[in-house]
């Protein structure tokens, strides 16, 4: 369920100072469903300590771009907590740039990471040994918790957790599990909060890896002593670290007046802000340069050097990109309530079963409605469903690897990535979707 994207880890290990986050690209192989099939499955690998000196090198080089950044950050109550005590570090994430920052902030730290399955494939053997614990996104998977026990009992090691599970859209926290609770409370150490600011406003996901020159800083507290974890029930620890993640990007933007004067700040705002709030349309949104605008009535935005939206002709619905958004979700809601809410699309399939390469299948057809997900393809071969309930929210990117915006599901024995072919901006929505289910679901039963 947690995980951090270590897509670009690679790129760190090369000393030199690189000018943009040119993301690596991943393995991709051609091959027939069938033979996906039967791929031995990978052996679990229990954690080990991480290695001082590739910990070294990727501290080297971060050095770089967080002088680029004028990186500073701070502490608090961090009197508490021991300079080599084990414990659970949660970190919002924002871009690439959080392992860099965690890196100089936790130096002194021995840590592990806890990050996605991809994030393995062609480098199994480096990730393992700078101490990172795979796990697949939205999955159920008691072995990852296994693992973390392990660390912080056997190894001694603390835990670089993500709890979003994924890049913020919008700049807010992304949908958090109900298990985090019990997760803290079963490994019974100190949990630590990182945020990051500017981190989001420097490179927000939907914008293409187009770096803007913004000042990134982090603040460093103790959330829980394991003491005070103890005396706590899951549901209050979760009201806690769900303050803890009540931040906003654009409001802090716009509060310590960050200008971002890049022309492209709004280029690909379209996948966030996919539905026009003046004729009600979507899929018909462009962000380009430093505007918005709907395709279908012609109305324009333009997205501010602070981080506001101004409409160029009549009233202003939204001015803030997460008031935006929190109303495309009230939208998809009332869609899912009312029985009208259905994605289908055609769709380019990655298979993930190991940590060899990712496997393309070919093609397929991808819909989500009411009773949840189904993927077929490989002539027919391949047919997936995904009930609502089976996850809280949905494995979606923007620009994933390079190879486009990307929708994945499965379980613990496949997953699969899949790329809408048919144009519009569904990658947002099906994630709105499948929370609101998710949430509908679990009213229903309460």
């Amino acid at each position: 369920m947690f995980y951090f994207d270590v897509r670009r880890l690679c790129d760190m290990m090369n000393l030199q100072n690189v000018p943009q986050e040119d993301a690596v690209k991943i393995k991709v192989r051609p091959m027939e469903y069938e033979q996906v099939l039967r791929r031995p499955k990978p052996r679990h690998r229990r954690p080990v300590r991480p290695s001082r000196v590739l910990g070294a090198v990727v501290r080297l080089a971060s050095r770089g771009e967080l002088r680029k950044v004028n990186f500073t950050w701070e502490q608090e109550g961090m009197e508490k907590i021991g300079e080599k005590e084990p414990c659970l570090i949660l970190m919002n994430h924002s871009s690439f740039i959080d392992l860099k920052i965690a890196a100089t902030v936790f130096a002194r730290r021995p840590y592990q990471i806890v990050c996605t399955t991809d994030g393995f494939v062609g480098k199994a053997g480096l990730m393992h040994r700078l101490g990172c614990i795979p796990t697949q996104k939205f999955v159920t998977d008691s072995t990852l918790v296994r693992d973390m026990i392990y660390c912080v009992r056997k190894l001694k090691t603390s835990i670089l957790l993500f709890p979003e599970a994924g890049y913020s859209f919008d700049g807010t926290a992304t949908t958090l599990p109900d298990s985090l609770g019990k997760l803290i409370r079963m490994l019974g150490v100190p949990v630590i909060f990182a945020e990051t600011r500017g981190a989001f406003t420097r490179d927000p996901l939907y914008n293409d890896l187009q770096i803007r020159n913004v000042p990134v800083s982090a603040k460093v507290r103790c959330l829980l002593t394991a003491q005070e974890a103890a005396q706590k029930d899951p549901e209050e620890i979760n009201a806690l670290v769900r303050k803890a993640f009540s931040f906003d990007q654009f409001r802090w933007q716009q509060e310590n007046h960050i200008r971002v004067k890049e022309s492209f700040r709004a280029d690909h705002l379209n996948r966030v802000l996919y539905k026009c709030p003046h004729c009600r349309t979507e899929g018909r949104m462009t962000g380009r340069g430093t505007t918005l605008t709907c395709g279908a009535c012609g109305k324009t935005w333009e997205l501010t050097e602070y981080g506001e939206m101004q409409a160029l002709q009549g009233v202003t619905e939204f001015g803030h990109i997460p008031d935006w958004y929190a109303w495309e979700r009230a939208c998809v809601r009332k869609e899912i309530e009312a029985g009208t809410y259905r994605l289908d699309t055609a769709v380019d399939i990655l298979m993930l079963v190991d940590t060899k390469a990712l496997y393309r299948i070919g093609s397929g057809r991808l819909t989500h409605d009411a009773d949840g997900i189904r993927l077929v393809g490989a002539g027919g071969k391949l047919d997936y469903r995904q009930r609502p309930e089976m996850s809280y929210s949905l494995n979606a990117d923007y620009y994933w690897y390079e190879l486009g915006d990307v929708i994945s599901i499965g379980d613990s024995r496949a997953l699969y990535y899949c790329f809408p072919q048919e144009g519009g901006d569904v990658v947002a929505k099906a994630r709105l979707a499948a929370e609101e289910m998710y949430k509908l679901r679990r009213e229903e039963k309460a």
